[in-house]
């Protein structure tokens, strides 16, 4: 058994050191991990879900949490790291692989705010009209304000995601910001994943 405890790290360390304990661990060994918030937990669960291993946690008392993840014989990754596309292709229909768009702020350009706000909706109104769209969207600190209930561009994010596009949202920018109960389109995510996700990627679109 491997003990870690993540209390007070900010993300992605929690991921980061689960990820490299049980990378160095033998089959069948457990990593318990010991967190302080529910994002945590689910940047956890989606190292868990994305490598095969199996996944359990438990709310030990306010600001305590253990995870449990074991590195279960034959784990495979759903989506196989060295699995990176050489040119930018649509593997899904409509959806363009390798683009990744990233959004981190609720407005657009620099200058009048209300300016920056009415072309960050008009902007996201144009995508969901493309031919091709992107694999996947980000969107951390300002953001993702835009994934959440109040949002003046909810219906456009959701229409993207009906037609494939993977929408992920910054669960530190979430908890900053006081948003955890109102995510209303998409999953969480973490620094560790946002990272990987842009590094991978063959292009990235900005607004």
């Amino acid at each position: 058994m491997i003990f870690l405890d993540e209390r007070g790290k900010v993300c992605p360390l929690p991921v980061v050191e689960t990820k490299k304990a049980l990378e160095s661990a033998r089959a069948g060994e457990t990593a318990e991990v010991v967190v302080d918030n529910e994002i945590a937990v689910q940047n956890l669960r989606k190292l868990a879900d994305h490598r095969g291993w199996n996944f359990q946690w438990k709310k030990q008392g306010e600001g305590e949490y253990t995870v449990r993840i074991t590195r279960a014989p034959g784990g495979q990754p759903s989506v196989p790291e060295t699995e990176i596309p050489e040119c930018l292709d649509c593997s899904r229909e409509g959806i363009r692989k390798g683009l990744v768009a990233v959004i981190s702020a609720g407005t657009m350009g620099q200058g009048e705010e209300q300016l920056g706000k009415i072309l960050m909706k008009s902007f996201l109104f144009a995508l969901t009209q493309q031919e091709n769209l992107p694999e996947t969207l980000l969107l951390y600190n300002g953001g993702a304000f835009l994934s959440c209930e109040g949002s003046e561009s909810l219906e456009d994010l959701k229409k993207l995601e009906e037609q494939g596009v993977e929408i992920l949202t910054c669960g530190t920018c979430l908890d900053f910001y006081g948003l955890k109960e109102k995510l209303a389109v998409g999953g969480v995510s973490n620094m560790y994943e946002i990272v990987e996700k842009q590094c991978r990627a063959l292009a990235i679109l900005r607004p």
